[in-house]
């Protein structure tokens, strides 16, 4: 790639009128994109001191929006030796009818543990008539995989022991997402019920970056490409494996599956590819791309956001019904 080249792709074009104020707003003040740091895969002190000063500013910005204790109670459990959060509204009963939402958060493979799991569920948990668990899964530099999707297929575990399949929702956001899915191929291979439905948001399904939109939308987004993260978390694996890069597994029998992205996301090609697979296999699917949307959301506040909101609880209710 010549610097030309490399100047042009990072040159973020200014906010579409196409979109909300709020949203043109949030695109026009994004900070300039940062580069994933080439760090050596053995440099745990080096890794942690970069995750440490990452997640600082996400808890600052993720505080004001966490529901009061009297809207969503939280507790924390141990499930499988894995530390789960617990999110309840004040309008579900603490009873073992109601369904499980198993919200499995994103943060690139390494970050988001801790109170950010449940932070970043806490205001999709508020909203919904079920309870949300949020495993706070194993991650590199000290755990690289399959620690983390063994944490989570140990926790589905306890969902399935609790709930039957048709009352659980798996749900992720970005690497939240690669996990879900590769959840769901974990579960199929070991013999276990598929969840009634699956959402995936703005997914990091393909750790090999082969698609388009990583060169595209590279500089675009306010996500760098994450090569070297994605060796650190596959720990010598293969990367197109498919429990790491779900893109490439079987895909038959998955269950319903909602996928969501934007034209300014990084993962673009991603979510698209998915839901030709999906469709190829015979999957109810649907595949939600918003204008100018960035990998995450616009925010989390705007109009855009909103609607987003609103239509990944019309189809996890949709499901949770059928």
């Amino acid at each position: 790639m010549t610097d030309a080249t490399a100047t042009t792709r990072r040159r973020r074009p200014p906010a579409p009128a196409s979109i909300s104020e709020q949203a043109q707003q949030f695109l026009n003040t994004a900070p300039p994109l940062e580069e994933t740091p080439e760090l050596d895969l053995d440099d745990t002190q080096g890794w942690l001191r970069y995750i440490e000063a990452r997640e600082a500013p996400g808890r600052e910005m993720l505080a004001p929006f966490v529901p009061p204790e009297d809207r969503l109670a939280r507790s924390q459990v141990e499930l499988g030796g894995v530390t789960t959060y617990v999110l309840r509204p004040n309008h579900v009963s603490e009873d073992r009818e109601g369904p499980i939402f198993l919200e499995l958060h994103g943060g690139s493979l390494i970050f988001g543990g801790g109170d950010l799991a449940w932070m970043m569920a806490a205001g999709k948990a508020a909203n919904r008539n079920g309870i949300t668990w949020v495993p706070d899964y194993r991650m590199p530099p000290r755990h690289p995989y399959p620690a983390a999707l063994d944490d989570c297929l140990a926790v589905y575990r306890h969902a399935l022991a609790q709930r039957p399949a048709s009352k659980i929702i798996v749900s992720g956001s970005s690497a939240g997402a690669n996990l879900a899915a590769a959840l769901v191929l974990r579960a199929k291979d070991e013999g276990l019920p598929v969840p009634a439905a699956l959402v995936l948001l703005t997914p990091q399904l393909d750790l090999t970056e082969s698609g388009d939109s990583f060169q595209t939308n590279h500089g675009i987004d306010t996500l760098p490409p994450l090569m070297p993260i994605n060796r650190l978390y596959a720990g010598g694996h293969d990367l197109a494996h498919p429990y790491l890069s779900p893109l490439f597994g079987d895909l038959t029998g998955f269950p319903p599956t909602l996928l969501q992205t934007g034209t300014r996301d990084l993962f673009l090609s991603n979510t698209v590819r998915m839901h030709r697979r999906l469709l190829a296999a015979g999957v109810t699917t649907e595949l939600h791309v918003f204008e100018a949307m960035p990998h995450g959301s616009l925010g989390g506040h705007t109009p855009e956001d909103m609607e987003l909101a609103a239509e990944v609880k019309r189809f996890e209710e949709q499901h949770l019904q059928t």
